[in-house]
């Protein structure tokens, strides 16, 4: 063979190949400078019912297309592989499965892995301008998997019977549904995953998985939000923001469950401001704040700083229909295996609410008086301003270049509901409803400056060193 011809050879080889993987999205999935860091956190989560509320244009979707693939394939970098794995993706209607959750299937899936396609409508040459019933993957092992398609307009009777090992909803399936889908795995040990922008309200969703009312150790959440997706420019996020009202932004910016008027703050992200217990110095302790209350819940939290004027809550008391006494008891208590800084006659200070100062007609001292005689000294000279208020935190959770000024002991999960269910309501006013960590956060958060910014005037070089002293500093409460 003649120089040249080799040349050549190798030149259609090299083009060939260049072809090919121009065409292999899959290959390409987060594998660049650009990655998309919670994508790769649902896809190393090992629990068995696992979401992802996320804004539009987010990148939900292409994580919920690539966990199929993957599974299907038998090539999972996170997770046990087997063969012949039987999956659904379950989607609206037939159009928004032909138009999102296959477009993306077929866009990650080689075609070299596909085995057969199954039309429902449409050609199996063409399948992306049709209906998919099933596609056939082979898999790794040697097996065929199955990857079938539903939609939830079909009605509950569609989706009985089946064996699965996982089934994808590629966006919120009616209650009945999930629940059907809940057996389908059940054999097999399967997982359940969803993607989803949370546009219909607090729904079943909203308790079952994001509020977890039953404490089920196998659910886990992650929100996606524009500023998450690295491939979305600023500029484009801005054309996006301008484009929608504020009561839209909490859904479709945040992917944050909404009620009226929206969360008071979208800011509050679990995988950011919540974080694993650790040793706190004595150095950093600065306050305790009360929203007091008898019948009502009285909720009470210990306060840090830290040399960079970060805010940890670290510890909580809360519980309603118990008196004075009850709640001085405990208050104490928690202060003692803190090791809580107090006088010499073992007396804690705290924030608490000016109305601490009333007296009532049961009682011939005010709540503040009750308190001091039990060994907690109350600073009733606190700012109630609430839209004030609201700021501070707001400029708490706000994150500096990826880091936040406010963390919070995973502990503390009265706090933490009250962050995921608080919203606003008529007259501009957040809803007087579950309010008591929020009153108390507000009113310690009104004593601090506002947090500085810590990487302005840095070089890139020192920007990079302050994440990495951060990350040290902290752990998140999830992985």
């Amino acid at each position: 063979m003649q120089k040249e011809e080799i040349l050549k050879r190798i030149a259609e080889i090299e083009a060939e190949q260049k072809r090919r993987k121009g065409n292999d999205y899959l290959s390409g999935y987060n594998t660049g400078k650009k990655k998309h860091k919670k994508q790769m956190a649902f896809h190393r989560c090992k629990k068995r019912n696992r979401w992802v509320f996320g804004g539009n244009r987010s990148g939900k979707t292409e994580c919920g297309a690539v966990e199929c693939i993957w599974a299907l394939r038998g090539i999972h970098p996170y997770r046990k592989n087997k063969k012949n794995v039987f999956g659904w993706c379950v989607s609206l209607s037939q159009q928004v499965q032909r138009d999102v959750a296959q477009a993306k299937i077929l866009h990650y899936l080689p075609k070299s892995w596909i085995a057969d396609i199954v039309m429902l409508s449409g050609r199996r040459d063409s399948p992306g301008g049709g209906v998919i019933d099933q596609i056939k993957i082979k898999n790794v092992f040697g097996g065929i998997s199955t990857l079938g398609f539903k939609s939830c307009d079909q009605g509950r009777e569609k989706f009985q019977g089946s064996s699965l090992d996982f089934v994808w909803f590629d966006e919120e399936p009616p209650r009945d549904i999930y629940e059907e889908c809940l057996m389908r795995v059940m054999d097999r040990q399967g997982d359940i995953f969803g993607t989803m922008t949370p546009l219909k309200g607090k729904t079943f969703i909203y308790n079952e998985i994001y509020m977890n009312v039953r404490k089920n150790p196998e659910i886990w959440h992650e929100f996606m939000t524009w500023e998450d997706n690295p491939y979305l420019s600023k500029k484009e996020i801005k054309l996006l923001e301008n484009s929608l009202d504020a009561s839209s932004l909490d859904s479709r910016r945040y992917g944050k469950f909404s009620e009226g008027q929206g969360l008071v703050y979208p800011e509050f992200d679990e995988a950011v401001h919540v974080i694993k217990p650790f040793k706190i110095p004595a150095e950093w302790q600065d306050a305790i704040s009360i929203d007091p209350g008898l019948n009502n819940p009285l909720s009470a939290h210990w306060y840090c700083v830290d040399w960079d004027g970060n805010v940890y809550v670290v510890a909580e008391h809360f519980a309603s229909g118990k008196d004075i006494d009850f709640h001085s008891r405990a208050i104490l208590s928690i202060s003692r295996k803190l090791g809580w800084k107090s006088d010499k006659n073992g007396r804690v200070r705290a924030f608490i609410d000016s109305a601490a100062n009333q007296r009532t007609l049961s009682s011939a001292k005010s709540v503040a008086e009750l308190f001091y005689e039990r060994g907690i000294m109350v600073n009733t000279n606190v700012d109630k301003d609430v839209f004030a208020g609201i700021s501070r935190v707001k400029s708490f959770l706000n994150r500096d270049n990826g880091e936040g000024n406010l963390y919070i002991f995973s502990t503390c999960t009265n706090m933490i509901e009250e962050f995921k269910g608080y919203f606003w309501g008529e007259n501009d006013l957040p809803v007087k409803r579950d309010d008591h960590c929020m009153d108390e956060l507000r009113y310690y958060l009104m004593t601090r400056p506002r947090p500085p910014e810590r990487t302005a005037g840095l070089s890139e070089v020192g920007k990079d060193k302050l994440k990495r002293i951060n990350r040290l500093k902290r752990r998140p409460a999830s992985d």
